[in-house]
């Protein structure tokens, strides 16, 4: 029985090893390319993301600020019309309570100046005066809580420059409004301030029994 000489097994040799290094280094250089430009696009959409995010937030910002105007004008001519309703009327209204006023001063807000720098510290919507007395009046669409507050400190102001002109008549407060809601009244009226509502084609002034105007 004759037995036939078996070929040794080819191992591994060293252009095989060469040649898988040299396909593993292909495959890593082809993986790092392609990493790299996916990070470049992912900066570059991460780019373009934050820029339209800044344009969108100043498209945003320029809507707010023209809504802002837009409302500002609405209320100033609100305000114009509320004025334009009430002084017709105001002074027969209050020469009623007895103050007999011989001069009115409206249809522009009435600046109050610093002496010293000459400075607008106050205005007002509508003055009344006589010899004795100086109402301030204030007049809004539809007052709120910070209006009162405001024309309490706008009528201090007005006390303190009188003072420095050497003008010792009686300072009151009036609040108008077109709407006048009632907790906004109460609020008024406890402040020590007229009240001045709107009804029909004139103006009423609310005088609830007990009230006492403020002087300042």
């Amino acid at each position: 029985m004759t037995t036939q000489a078996r070929e040794p097994e080819m191992g591994l040799t060293f252009e095989k090893i060469w040649a898988m290094f040299q396909e593993s280094d292909r495959r890593m250089q082809k993986l790092n390319e392609e990493t790299v430009q996916q990070i470049r696009e992912t900066d570059q959409l991460l780019k373009e993301t934050v820029q339209e995010r800044r344009e969108t937030d100043r498209q945003i910002k320029w809507q707010i600020k023209e809504t802002n105007k837009q409302i500002e004008k609405l209320g100033n001519r609100l305000g114009e019309l509320a004025e334009h309703l009430v002084s017709p009327n105001i002074v027969e209204k209050f020469n009623a309570l007895g103050f007999h006023f011989d001069d009115i001063s409206s249809g522009l807000r009435q600046v109050i100046e610093d002496e010293g720098s000459g400075k607008k510290i106050a205005e007002f919507d509508i003055l009344l005066e006589n010899g004795e007395s100086i109402i301030g009046v204030e007049v809004k669409s539809k007052p709120s809580y910070d209006d009162v507050g405001d024309h309490v400190q706008r009528l201090k102001i007005l006390r303190l420059n009188r003072d420095k002109k050497g003008d010792k008549r009686k300072i009151h407060g009036a609040l108008a409004g077109a709407v006048m809601p009632d907790n906004i009244k109460s609020a008024a009226l406890k402040a020590g301030l007229y009240v001045i509502t709107q009804t029909g084609d004139t103006v009423k002034i609310d005088v609830p029994e007990g009230f006492i105007p403020k002087a300042w």
